[in-house]
């Protein structure tokens, strides 16, 4: 090749690696100096998606520019809980993480990613709560009218995957936990083998295991199922949007619970009044309304929940308490029950 148009083309590749370097860049979120304000970069579980978004980010960057002057953005990103956990464990820099499960928190507590004692915050970081029910097509066609009712030959379950979804975890100890709540009700003993079995009945049913509750739900939208456990929420926001769908009320069932925490490790001093703002406005009466409008339950307001005639009255709900919290939870039933006796043996 001749001298010039070595030179050219030496030109020309500078000249498209300095345009990707500029194009890359602009895709870069803009740094505060530059957009007039401050960014908040929150990773929540899927389900946490329209409450934050829709309402409570501007509600608390409109409290925060009228007390401050400056402008408040948010980042967000969304997915199943442990997926969201794995994220910040491999250096994703959120600020605020949002999940469904306790053991969650412990994880990013033990590789220190949190440092504080979240517990301490109001309600011991529990941001909100909401039941598991059962989601069926209009005029539940299949006769669904409790958990066992799953494992009814021909009826297909869609159900999120343990392995990277919180929600899933819940289902699991919902549909085993009611198992031993009615049991002892009925007979004055809690049937561990009545629990099991029922389990292992409904898990040979399930025909799909996507990698969120919120994919989970896409999935049942579409009709690729008959039934999908999930959170009471999911079911109300279908009926609000006019989808053809019933929500079934298991007789027994259990409240998920979801915590909120600053990542320690990624706020600097600088940051930190404001993020520890918006964490402690997730326990305003303004933010707990919000969770009300998008259908979680609140954890501070008791009145907002009694305000909402959608909710489901729970004969027999029960909390995570019931099992001795997350650290016997998730070792006694996620793994030794359902890992060991039901996923496997399946």
């Amino acid at each position: 090749m001749r001298k010039g148009a070595t030179k050219t083309v030496a030109g020309v590749c500078l000249i498209t690696l300095a345009s990707l370097v500029l194009l890359f860049s602009s895709c870069l979120p803009t740094p505060p100096s530059e957009s007039g304000g401050v960014n908040l970069t929150v990773y929540g579980f899927s389900i946490m998606k329209e409450a934050l978004e829709k309402s409570v980010y501007p509600g608390f960057s409109a409290k925060w520019k009228a007390e401050h002057g400056q402008d408040v953005h948010f980042t967000s990103s969304f997915a199943g809980s442990e997926t969201v956990t794995n994220q910040i464990l491999a250096g994703v820099k959120a600020d605020i993480a949002i999940l469904s499960i306790e053991r969650d928190v412990t994880r990013l507590k033990e590789a220190g990613f949190v440092v504080a004692d979240w517990q301490s915050l109001p309600q011991k970081g529990i941001i909100n709560l909401t039941p598991f029910v059962i989601l069926v097509a209009r005029g539940n066609p299949k006769g669904i009218r409790d958990f066992p009712d799953l494992a009814k030959p021909g009826v297909r379950v869609i159900h999120p995957d343990p392995v990277s979804s919180g929600g899933a975890q819940w289902s699991i100890l919902a549909i085993y936990g009611s198992e031993l709540v009615k049991s002892k009700q009925e007979t004055g003993d809690s049937d561990a083998a009545r629990a099991l079995q029922t389990l292992q009945a409904i898990w040979r049913n399930v025909k799909s295991t996507p990698g969120s509750a919120r994919e989970a739900r896409t999935q049942f939208e579409l009709g690729y199922g008959d039934a999908l456990v999930t959170y009471e929420l999911e079911g109300l926001l279908m009926k609000q949007a006019g989808a053809n769908v019933e929500v079934v009320v298991p007789r027994s069932t259990i409240f998920s619970e979801h915590p909120a925490v600053v990542i320690d490790r990624n706020v600097d001093a600088t940051r930190r009044p404001l993020v520890d703002a918006f964490l402690r406005y997730l326990w305003s009466e303004d933010a707990q309304r919000a969770f009300v409008q998008y259908h979680f339950r609140s954890v501070t307001h008791e009145s907002l929940n009694q305000a909402n005639p959608q909710f489901a009255k729970i004969e027999l709900p029960f909390r995570i308490d019931y099992f001795g919290g997350w650290q016997r939870a998730y070792p006694e039933v996620i793994e030794k029950i359902f890992r060991d006796q039901v996923q496997r043996r399946k």
